[in-house]
């Protein structure tokens, strides 16, 4: 599966997130480092989504503002 990442680059390295995981986020040195570790950090997120939905209901609902 392919997840597109926001990568911000800045003084201490690379910060990266995947918008469509919400909360998943890592960082590298570089650019190269920080897209390995994003990689990682989706597997980690989908496992623990994986895990959490067989303890819990999970569920969405639409609502307007």
């Amino acid at each position: 599966m392919k997840y597109r990442v926001t990568l911000i680059e800045h003084a201490d390295g690379v910060s990266v997130s995947c918008p469509a995981l919400r909360g998943c986020h890592s960082q590298g040195r570089t650019r190269e480092e920080a897209l390995v570790n994003i990689q990682d950090a989706i597997r980690e997120w989908l496992a623990a989504e994986a895990e959490e939905s067989k303890r819990f209901k999970v569920s969405e609902a639409e609502v307007a503002v």
